[in-house]
């Protein structure tokens, strides 16, 4: 279990997200690597509501073990915008504000990676040189909320995103899916954000 102190630390950073609504992002992708394109982008904001949830086509298949954990095929990508078409207005989106993201260290990388395949800018703060003050990984905050130390690793551990969902009582629905994952995070941030929840209560 987490110091009590820590945790309380982590649930005043939840509440900060939650009060300044902040934008929950996730993606999905062509793979882990270098080359790793974004093949579904979603936004949504602390009150749950969508602001962007769509497929992208990237410039190439999807190989089978990507497809094999998030369902997404070729034939449903044929006919979903690229990422040059839909690169300002995720820009214009996501400009200025608070934005969450649980692993934000992937998304951001291949987010950036995306941009740069078609000679696009990536979005400030989504240049891999990541902005402390504005994008925020979720993930390590809940490692550190739930507290649970890795020897081997010298860290908290970190936790998936569907197994935080599920310590914290948070509904899975179409994981895998960036805006089925969006909400859970979403869900695992209210968790944290909650006062009695802090105190271990």
């Amino acid at each position: 279990m987490a110091d009590p102190a820590v945790r309380e630390a982590i649930s005043r950073q939840a509440r900060a997200w939650l009060e300044a609504n902040a934008l929950i992002l996730d993606t999905e992708t062509t793979g882990l690597g270098d080359d790793a394109e974004v093949v579904e982008l979603a936004v949504i904001d602390c009150a749950g509501a969508v602001l962007l949830d769509t497929l992208v086509r990237p410039s190439g298949p999807v190989p089978a073990e990507a497809a094999a954990i998030h369902g997404i095929t070729d034939a449903m990508l044929a006919g979903a915008p690229t990422w040059s078409e839909l690169h300002a207005r995720f820009c214009g989106l996501v400009e200025g504000r608070q934005v969450v993201i649980y692993n934000h260290e992937f998304d951001v990388r291949v987010i950036s990676q995306t941009a740069r395949r078609y000679g696009l800018q990536a979005p400030q703060g989504f240049d891999q040189v990541l902005d402390p003050g504005r994008i925020h990984c979720a993930m390590q905050a809940y490692a550190e909320f739930r507290g649970e130390w890795s020897a081997e690793k010298g860290q908290y551990r970190w936790q998936k995103l569907s197994a935080a969902a599920q310590q914290q009582g948070v509904t899975v629905e179409n994981a895998h899916r960036a805006l089925g994952d969006c909400l859970m995070t979403l869900g695992v941030v209210r968790a944290m954000a909650s006062t009695g929840n802090a105190q271990g209560v």
